[in-house]
């Protein structure tokens, strides 16, 4: 038998694996890529138009700046999301002629049993404070999740394996938040500037099947379930490091310009890894020395930029635009520490795993917020009513596309509402989330199935992302703030400027 490549299963497992912490990491970094919605509970029923227009502490997650106008406040809300989608996979099944296992030239297209994914609906916290340390100076921290699913799907389908399970079974026990602290200051009535630095904290655990088929088919298909390989995935500690700069500039009481940055959030972290080996004679003997790795990979950049306009008395209406910088994510690195498989049949004694990549080729992508406010007073309270409508392109290429990272076009339309009752303000927002349907030709995907007992890759590997793709997301939210002292108490106005001069 040719030895396998150096790559050996537990290695292409973890590379495999690895791929699906992209899923809830994208923290702040943008919906496009990988979370569903805007997150906050005033923010996201204005549609994610808060750039300009954010003035309280759920602008930690939008531009910095804007936390100045918060003031001495705590902010503390939680977002319900409801997330499911559906898939329903398609493959190119090529004939082999049983004596050399070489393909005969002809194939056809293999529709499968539909499966359909869901997540948990937990509440997705945000807890934050802010402090006046000066008229010009307000300081926060604060920690928040962004709104992504936990997403599972059936081990079985009426009795057979899943077709999707080579792609992902279960993201559950995962755990993953933001917490960042930060400033804002305002040298004059015109300007605020705002910066943060933070991090993404968690765990992050998967479980996937890969194939343990032997090289050339010669003994078995690829995606017989005798062969499968359950891998379980835990990636801890993650402590991933990044950054936010914010302006805002306020002309005139009627008009706000806000410009926002988030740096890149760079993912370097430990990971251990576990397997179930196949029943088949050549893994009856194997055995696995160490389970230690580490894992490499980036999540992008983010531009926004937001304009608001409060040219009729109560009523607030901004426009945002966004960019942002997926490129950047275009491979997982993983290095294992000390890994070797041993008595393996028919292959060397060691295997010792040299560092690993898993390609995703994501792609930039833009996106459009309308939304605003309006303030009224009724019943001896002041109230707020919010609406707002977001697109935003996909990050994910179609021939890229898996049930470990759906995305697509989306379309979020949302409202809100809130209430002041003195110091208190009390909030509470509905978002749905439409996403357009995806169907990936089998005959243009790109992701391989992991089979890491492979001597050669084959000139057609089995791909196990084929097919249609469907998702959408409910998000009810409800918020309380509650605030000490106003941001302008203290400050120098334009009047008091004037004199002093």
């Amino acid at each position: 038998m040719i030895p396998v490549q150096t790559p050996t299963i537990r290695a292409v497992l973890l590379v495999a694996s690895a791929a699906g912490a992209l899923l809830l990491p994208a923290g702040d970094a943008g919906a496009a890529g990988l979370y569903f919605t805007d997150r906050g509970v005033r923010p996201s029923s204005r549609g994610g138009a808060y750039i300009a227009g954010g003035d309280d502490l759920g602008a930690i997650a939008y531009n910095p700046a804007g936390v100045y106008e918060a003031g001495a406040q705590v902010l503390f809300d939680v977002g319900l999301f409801e997330w499911r989608s559906r898939h329903t996979r398609q493959a190119i099944v090529r004939q082999v002629d049983p004596n050399t296992g070489e393909p005969t030239g002809s194939s056809f297209v293999q529709t499968m049993e539909p499966v359909t994914g869901s997540a948990p609906v937990l509440p997705i916290p945000t807890l934050a404070a802010s402090f006046k340390v000066d008229p010009r100076w307000v300081v926060w921290g604060g920690v928040w999740a962004p709104y992504a699913a936990l997403s599972s799907y059936p081990e079985q389908v009426k009795g057979a394996p899943a077709p999707q399970r080579y792609a992902l079974l279960t993201l559950e026990g995962s755990a993953l938040a933001f917490v960042g602290a930060g400033a804002a200051y305002a040298p004059s009535p015109e300007w605020r500037f705002g910066a943060g630095i933070g991090a993404l904290v968690g765990t992050f655990n998967s479980r996937m099947v890969v194939s343990g088929c032997l090289p050339e088919r010669m003994f078995c298909a690829p995606e017989d379930p005798e062969w499968d390989i359950l891998s379980e995935l835990s990636v801890a500690p993650i402590v991933a490091p990044t950054g936010q700069l914010g302006a805002l500039f306020v002309p005139t009481p009627r008009w706000r310009v806000g410009l926002a940055f988030q740096l890149p959030i760079w993912v370097r972290a430990p990971a251990t890894f576990r397997a179930r080996l196949p029943a088949a004679p050549v893994f009856e003997r194997a055995v696995q020395e160490g389970e230690d790795a580490d894992v490499a990979f980036d999540l992008p950049w983010v531009l926004r930029a937001g304009v608001e306009a409060r040219v009729v008395d109560g009523l607030r209406v901004e426009l945002g635009l966004g960019i942002e910088g997926w490129s950047m994510h275009d491979d997982i690195h993983v290095e294992p520490d000390g890994v070797v498989l041993r008595n393996v049949a028919g292959f060397p004694e060691e295997f010792r795993v040299p560092k690993v990549s898993f390609p995703r080729r994501f792609q930039n992508s833009l996106s459009a917020r309308l939304g605003g406010e309006y303030s009224f007073d009724l019943a001896g309270a002041r109230w707020d009513l919010r609406a707002g409508v977001s697109i935003e392109q996909s990050a994910v290429p179609p021939e890229y596309l898996s049930v470990l990272t759906i995305d697509a076009t989306k379309l979020t339309t949302a409202a809100g509402l809130g209430v002041h009752l003195g110091r208190f303000r009390l909030d509470a927002s509905y978002a749905h989330a439409f996403a357009a349907d995806v169907r990936v030709d089998p005959r243009e995907a790109r992701l391989p199935q992991v089979s890491p007992v492979r001597a050669n890759p084959p000139e057609s590997p089995n791909t196990i992302n084929g097919g249609a793709y469907s998702a959408r997301a409910n998000v009810v939210g409800l918020g309380v703030a509650y605030t000490f002292e106003a941001a302008g108490s203290g400050a120098i106005r334009p009047a008091a400027r004037a004199a002093a001069r």
